[in-house]
Formats: structure tokens, C-alpha cells, sequence
């Protein structure tokens, strides 16, 4: 069924007749006549019925009838849908984080994201770097934000903001009270770290052994929240992400032991798939993050 003949007649059956279909089609008389006896011909069927002053839907014109003007209505609802999509009126924004990002650095702009565009629905998947890679494989996110990076063959990588891991201790530590602070000093003090197999343990371990150190720490542990409130309690140091003590700064509970030769930054990743277009949505989304956060090393 040709869909430039179908779009005529529904003209025509709107209209009530050739001559008025024609006008509101903006097409010549004779040029609908000869397409709607083309959708005949096509049909096996009559479709109108000629008659002295004008023409009327024959039963079968009356059934095609409706569901020309279903088509048209699915086109109109696609045509408003696109818009409403590029005006950020509806759509979905599919973002992957590993842990630290997204308990972290995220939540602000996509709550701001979120007062600005109500009508958009967020997802945010929390994994390893790994399996972030794996989402977006898959196409369950359209972005990853990773504080690791795995090369990948069908993945584009770039790094989007600069965090550092810093040393946190009490208050009252008596390293804050040193003008000189070293990473030879720290190894004497009681450290928590966290688990095997953590890759900010690997990170802290490997900074200490390229300086020919190395930390035994009296307490591991599984998750920068549960260590941070080791330190407050006076269980010893530990090394964590900047990005995670805003608020332990601001009521004083831990402070940032400045250690003169030992500087950990760690860039953060923004992942894509090769050669994939982002979204309206997705590009609004990362335009207020890329004015939130400094990608410079």
C-alpha cells in the first residue's frame, strides 16, 4: 500500500469529497483522482463511489477510512513525541557510576538536572568499572563514570574531572600538629585500609611501594563510609577519595593530614560506546555536569 496514496484518500474522507480533499491536500484534482484509482487498483477494491456532484465512501472506503485516520493520528502523536524529546518535555537519562562517583559527585547536578527537566526520568546504575563497561556494551546506560578504567575495544574514554585521595585522621591527631608530615611517618601510624581486592586499596599499596614503603594496616574494612567513621572514632588513619568527606569537613569530624611526599591523583572517566550519539537528554545532562566539576590534571 503506497503511503502517498493512503495520505490522499484520508484527505478525501475528511474533506467529504475529491474536489475539497484536493484544495486541503494542496494537489491538483485530476492528480488525486488518478492516485485513490491507483489505491483501488492496489486494494481490489472500490474505495469511492462517483456520483453526479461529488463522491461518497463506498463500505470498504468507510473501513479504510478509519484506519487512515489511526496512521494519521500515530504520526501526529510521533511528530509531537520527537519534539517533546528535543525540547526535554519526556525522555530517559541512562547513566552508569562507579561507587564513589555515584554516591558522591553525582547526586548535586542530578538533582539539579531533575528541577529543570521534571518530566525526564533518571536512572543511575551504581557498579564496578567493569560492569559499567558491561552496560554500556549491552546499551542499558548511555554513559559511564568511572574512577577506573579497563581499556575496551568498542569503548571511548576521556577523563571528565580530577580526584584525589587524601589522608583523614581525628582532629586531634598528633600528626596535624607536625609541620612535616611523610609517607614514612604514616606507615607507623595504626591505618585502615580498605578489603583485598579493593581498587582503592591497590591504588594506596602501589603509591607507598613506589616509594619503597609499605602499610600493614590493623583494621580493613568494606566501604568508605564504615572507615571514615573508624577514623572519627579514633581507630587509626586512613586514605579516601576527596570527593567523599564534604560533610566530615564541614562539622569538623576528620581533617586532611597534608603529607609532603605523597600526592595520589586519580583521574575519573567518562566512557562511551564508539561511534554512539548522545541523546538531547544526555548531552543537556552532561553540559551542567561539565560546568559543575574541572576535568584539568
Amino acid at each position: 500500500m503506497n503511503r502517498n496514496h493512503l495520505a490522499l484518500f484520508h484527505a478525501v474522507a475528511q474533506a467529504g469529497g475529491i474536489s475539497r480533499g484536493a484544495e486541503q491536500a494542496r494537489v491538483s484534482q485530476p492528480a488525486v483522482s488518478k492516485q485513490i484509482k491507483e489505491l483501488e487498483d492496489a486494494l481490489g477494491v472500490r474505495l469511492l463511489e462517483r456520483l453526479p456532484r461529488g463522491s461518497r465512501l463506498t463500505e470498504a472506503g468507510r473501513l479504510l477510512a478509519d484506519y487512515a485516520q489511526r496512521l494519521a493520528t500515530l504520526e501526529q502523536d510521533a511528530a509531537r513525541a520527537i519534539e517533546e524529546f528535543r525540547g526535554l518535555k519526556r525522555g530517559r537519562l541512562a547513566i552508569g557510576a562507579s561507587t564513589t562517583v555515584g554516591a558522591y559527585l553525582l547526586p548535586e547536578p542530578l538533582s539539579e538536572f531533575h528541577r529543570s527537566h521534571p518530566d525526564i526520568d533518571l536512572h543511575l546504575e551504581i557498579a564496578n568499572t567493569r560492569e559499567i563497561q558491561r552496560f554500556l556494551m549491552e546499551g542499558t546506560i548511555e554513559v559511564g563514570l568511572t574512577e577506573g578504567l579497563i581499556e575496551a575495544e568498542h569503548l571511548d574514554s576521556q577523563v571528565f574531572h580530577h580526584d584525589e585521595l587524601v589522608t583523614i585522621a581525628p582532629p586531634d591527631h598528633p600528626l596535624l600538629k607536625k609541620e612535616r608530615v611523610t609517607a614514612r611517618m604514616l606507615c607507623r601510624e595504626p591505618f585502615i585500609l580498605r578489603e583485598e581486592g579493593s581498587g582503592t586499596r591497590a591504588v594506596v599499596e602501589r603509591a607507598f611501594e613506589a616509594r619503597g614503603l609499605s602499610v600493614k594496616p590493623v583494621l580493613s574494612l568494606a566501604g568508605t563510609e564504615v572507615i571514615k567513621r573508624a577514623v572519627v572514632a579514633g581507630l587509626g588513619i586512613a586514605i579516601v577519595s576527596r570527593l567523599t568527606i564534604g560533610l566530615e569537613l564541614t562539622f569538623g569530624s576528620v581533617a586532611v593530614v597534608p603529607v609532603k611526599d605523597l600526592e595520589i591523583p586519580r583521574p575519573l572517566h567518562l566512557q562511551r560506546l564508539r561511534g554512539r550519539g548522545e541523546s538531547p537528554v544526555m548531552e543537556r545532562f552532561l553540559s551542567l555536569l561539565a560546568s559543575r566539576v574541572d576535568p584539568r590534571i
